[in-house]
């Protein structure tokens, strides 16, 4: 068994074709694919944020508004940019939009991926200290961060506050007890999935990895699982993690499936650059359902995940997109033993 969740990155543009012309359009149909993807069986929504793009970039007021209209599919991100955040204010929004969702979210956070803008962090007021690299200030946001979501008490209060205080230090508010557990870290080397697991993040291994072994996509990813899953017994946590993994994945079982993703039936990895190195890119999967089944039947780190985010073009629309998540859901999960 498997947990199934679509992964979006919220696009909008009024372009010929696109379903999502506006802001407006991209969050109120993330809300109603939301709704459609829980009545066929999806198990989670989580949506990409980038700042300064035609996306989505503020995902709290996003998250709980899905929370306040289904009841049981899990509501994430993949990921938060944690070079631009303010890690209280992460930690007052979380919390409430977990309380809202009744203990629903799933926060895929990281170092962020290549900018729309230079230095796009600057604008929001947070620079690297001397010596230290953005990298490192997102890991140091992330450790603040997470030390507020787990309820720690630091601050001291007022002699003569405007309500009574508790006894002690304060945490921040409101508090969501166990949403700690439900941070992840996208990670695109072992490196970093190794850094994660050390610090009791579940892991959401990237949609690319910023390093070439030589070997397919879905291999190397499923080394980078492994070493993940081996530094977290190592660290002595108590709980058993997560690990998800995204991919591409298109059933063609109508003349319009085909016209739209028809194309991609020979689609193999891909090498690019980023950030000045090399990232690999695994391949899109399209094709008839008992196609699907062979080929993803041999995805190594498919088979170390015990969730799936399947990628999806948003621009097309509620009603295509509800289509092609019931159509995995229904024709491909059951053929792999993940329904």
């Amino acid at each position: 068994m498997k947990k199934i969740g679509f992964l979006s990155f919220g696009h909008w543009s009024d372009a010929p074709g696109s379903a999502t012309r506006s802001a407006s359009d991209s969050l109120l149909q993330a809300i109603d694919l939301s709704v459609a993807a829980e009545e066929v069986g999806v198990d989670g929504a989580y949506f990409r944020v980038h700042h300064f793009a035609r996306q989505q970039g503020s995902p709290f007021p996003l998250l709980a508004a899905i929370g306040a209209r289904t009841s049981r599919i899990e509501i994430g991100t993949g990921v938060i940019d944690m070079r631009y955040e303010n890690p209280l204010y992460f930690a007052e929004d979380a919390g409430a939009a977990d309380l809202i969702t009744g203990g629903r979210l799933q926060l895929g956070v990281s170092r962020g991926s290549p900018e729309q803008v230079i230095e796009g962090y600057k604008y929001f007021g947070y620079v690297p200290e001397d010596g230290q690299t953005d990298a490192d200030m997102a890991r140091q946001h992330t450790a603040v961060m997470l030390a507020a979501v787990s309820g720690r008490k630091f601050a001291q209060p007022n002699p003569d506050p405007m309500f009574p205080n508790p006894d002690g230090p304060l945490r921040i508010e409101p508090h969501s007890p166990g949403l700690r557990e439900r941070i992840w870290w996208g990670a695109g080397s072992r490196a970093t999935a190794v850094w994660a697991a050390e610090q009791g993040m579940n892991l959401m291994s990237s949609t690319l990895l910023t390093e070439d072994s030589g070997v397919p996509f879905h291999v190397a990813q499923a080394e980078q699982i492994r070493a993940f899953r081996k530094a977290w017994s190592d660290a002595g946590h108590a709980r058993e993690p997560r690990v998800s993994v995204s991919r591409s994945i298109f059933p063609l079982t109508t003349d319009l499936d085909r016209a739209y993703f028809g194309r991609d039936v020979d689609s193999a990895d891909q090498i690019g650059h980023i950030d000045g190195g090399v990232a690999v890119f695994g391949r899109s999967f399209a094709g008839e359902p008992d196609e699907l089944i062979a080929q993803l039947a041999g995805d190594e780190a498919i088979a170390e995940a015990d969730t799936l985010l399947l990628t999806i073009p948003n621009q097309l629309g509620v009603e295509y997109n509800a289509h092609v998540l019931e159509s995995v859901v229904k024709d491909v999960a059951p053929g792999l033993g993940w329904r």
